[in-house]
């Protein structure tokens, strides 16, 4: 087994490093930079294009069936490390045809270890496998996960690379100042598809912390299983990045060869803490494409020479986490899905503008992704949203058509990372990749919720793990409070965020959003100093429970707030991989799924409404116009009138980094 390192889940590329920035610009400017392959070959494929046939459809219409469901679309929700888990390892071992995986993150450690066994047993057995990668995170131990692609029926590519080495993540930021501009945007969106029948969206990359499974921070997260023809919309959604010219097959950017150096070089100079386990490493699946043999010969020779004391504390620590989950599927066949009206939400790749000096081979014309406005349209209507429910027949994002967008001599923005140079004469009409990235600044997936949140009439509450509100994010929750809405907004605390850097971009918002009459709620977490906090795992999944307030699962393991969904009114529920901020409405691209459906509205607000009362800071203005955190219900805890369970250092050190991180990086 690979040994469980940690690394960040957000894009915030140097902001979040700053004492090494300087060190590597130094290392860039005498060493120069790197440059992406050219001429890259990109075989254009598509999801499954009839899933007649194979078990999950007819599971799904069997489901359907039984239910009397009116809608052809179902959906679960998933919200502990139990369920998250289960579900991912249900659709690889059901699979007949087809999987699709599209992630931002894929750490290698234990959970994912044992979840790739089971996708490459798949593609042994004749699935077709692709993997999209967002590349930032791939450096060090994580660079493993890429020998996907040189597995048998496994196709893999890397969205938005990072040239350079991926030694570590500190030369990832040497590359990535050569080209800051394109690289500190992210491919964002998390998806995991089998046979075109049935799909999970949400917040969650795939590592321990997002299952429970991680011993220092474990994060409260919350997927989406769907079922049906919606799927068909997340797997175009797929195919649109999949063949796109961000998209780099690995073998352009790392051979074999070169990952079994830097497999050599990581099991010589890192410790192994951990030994493998029969059930981490079931004998029957397939060899892991992440495991080193050195590192499992460490680790065992470490297990043999270890006192009693701490085998037994090793097995009690695996004890604890086969509390949490039992790494086994989800009996999809009992699954209880809502059906439901739905669309997806889905910014668009050019967001991310590509590299400018890479030449690629023409691609096919592929399907164009609709306007998330539109989206929102369909599925939510511009009637009043109290009004009773209409029949309405299930929507789907393939049939929405955003109206044709007219060029005009007076666009004059371009993609970031290039320029136009002004010429004489005429104005000059911006060419078709010019449009391309307008079209996807104008309407993104944070855009089509603010839309939303703009036909609220009651109640939006909205649970965003990053919230840094930007001037249409204000905007929208001022216009909301003017009709008497209530908006409540539930993030992480400073103790709880593993990304305290973004903090501060929340916190210089707080009393103003407060003024207006927004309500403000804060994760709780145990007490965080400087060292922790930035030390965290960054990966995300709730612990014990399937509630959103749910704890760290590992008994002393600090829980984080990871969860992103949007609910209005009681009847119009958004999940997705989106932050509220101006990172997922800017630069990241993302998805997300609005279902109309008061039932799952209901359980996910219960969920919400639990986490508020008892695990969460109710932040207010004081009567002189200070702040004071409320301590949640039966905790014990007493009110605070600063950053409660974070230490005066870390507080200190974000006061001093503030003024150099701009909302928009944050």
């Amino acid at each position: 087994m690979t040994p469980a390192l940690v690394s960040a889940p957000r894009s915030v590329l140097p902001l979040r490093h700053l004492p090494v920035l300087w060190a590597a610009l130094l290392v860039a400017v005498l060493g120069g930079c790197a440059e992406l392959p050219k001429n890259v070959p990109r075989p254009v494929s598509t999801a499954l294009e009839t899933t007649a046939g194979t078990a999950l459809a007819t599971q799904v219409q069997e489901r359907r069936a039984a239910a009397s469901g009116r809608f052809e679309s179902g959906f679960l929700l998933l919200s502990g490390p139990q369920a998250a888990y289960g579900s991912r390892l249900a659709l690889v071992e059901a699979a007949q045809k087809t999987l699709d995986l599209q992630y931002y993150a894929i750490h290698a450690d234990a959970s994912t270890e044992r979840l790739l066994r089971s996708v490459v047993a798949a593609a042994r057995r004749g699935v077709r496998v692709r993997v999209l990668l967002d590349d930032f995170n791939t450096s060090g131990a994580d660079a493993q996960v890429m020998r996907l692609a040189f597995e048998p029926n496994i196709e893999m590519r890397m969205f938005n690379p990072v040239a350079g080495s991926r030694d570590s993540s500190l030369w990832r930021m040497v590359s990535a100042l050569s080209d800051f501009s394109r690289v500190q945007q992210r491919m964002h969106n998390k998806l995991f598809i089998a046979d075109n029948a049935m799909g999970i969206a949400g917040g969650r990359n795939l590592g321990d912390a997002y299952f429970g499974h991680d011993t220092s921070g474990n994060f409260v997260d919350l997927d989406v299983l769907a079922a049906g023809p919606i799927v068909k919309d997340l797997s175009r959604s797929f195919d649109s990045y999949w063949n796109n010219e961000r998209a780099y097959p690995v073998q352009s950017l790392i051979t074999r060869k070169e990952l079994d150096a830097l497999r050599a070089s990581a099991a010589s100079v890192e410790e192994v803490d951990e030994t493998p386990t029969e059930s981490s490493s079931p004998p029957e699946a397939a060899p892991s494409p992440v495991t080193t043999e050195s590192a499992a010969a460490s680790a065992s020779a470490a297990a043999t020479a270890s006192p009693p004391n701490a085998t037994t504390a090793l097995d009690a620590l695996e004890a604890q986490r086969s509390r949490v989950w039992d790494r086994k599927p989800l009996n999809l066949a009992a699954a209880r899905f809502v059906w439901a009206p739905a669309v997806v939400l889905v910014d668009k790749p050019a967001k991310i503008p590509a590299d400018s000096a890479a030449t690629t081979e023409p691609l096919a014309p592929q399907p164009g992704t609709p306007s998330p406005r539109d989206a929102v349209t369909a599925v939510a209507g511009q009637r009043n949203a109290l009004a009773p429910a209409a029949p309405v027949h299930p929507v789907h994002v393939a049939s929405v058509t955003p109206a044709p967008k007219t060029p005009t001599a007076s666009i004059t923005a371009s993609p970031v990372g290039t320029s136009t140079a002004p010429t004489s004469g005429t104005p000059q009409a911006p060419s078709a990749a010019e449009l391309e990235y307008l079209e996807s600044q104008e309407d993104t997936v944070v855009d089509g919720l603010l839309q939303l949140m703009d036909q609220a009439r009651r109640d939006l509450l909205i649970v965003s793990p990053y919230f840094v509100p930007g001037p249409e994010i204000t905007a929208a929750f001022a216009a909301a409070r003017a009709r008497n809405v209530r908006v409540r907004v539930l993030t992480n605390s400073l103790a709880s965020n593993d990304a305290p850097i973004a903090h501060v971009g929340y916190a210089r918002h707080r009393k103003t959003l407060l003024a207006m009459g927004v309500e403000l709620y804060e994760m709780h977490s145990e007490a965080t100093g400087v060292r922790k906090a930035l030390s965290a795992t960054g990966s995300g999944s709730s612990g014990g429970s399937d509630g959103i307030g749910a704890t760290g699962s590992t008994g002393s393991s600090r829980a984080m707030l990871h969860s992103k969904l949007v609910i209005m009114d009681h009847r119009l529920l958004a999940v997705g991989s989106m932050n509220l901020d101006m990172r997922s409405q800017k630069q990241n691209t993302e998805i997300a799924l609005l279902i109309r459906s008061m039932d799952l509205s209901r359980r996910a607000g219960a969920s919400i409404e639990l986490a508020l009362r008892d695990a969460a800071w109710h932040v207010e203005l004081d009567a002189r116009g200070g702040l004071v955190w409320r301590a949640p219900q039966g905790s014990n805890l007493q009110d605070a009138t600063s950053e409660p369970g974070a230490s005066v250092p870390l507080q200190l050190l974000l006061l001093l980094l503030g003024p150099l991180a701009p909302d928009h990086l944050l």
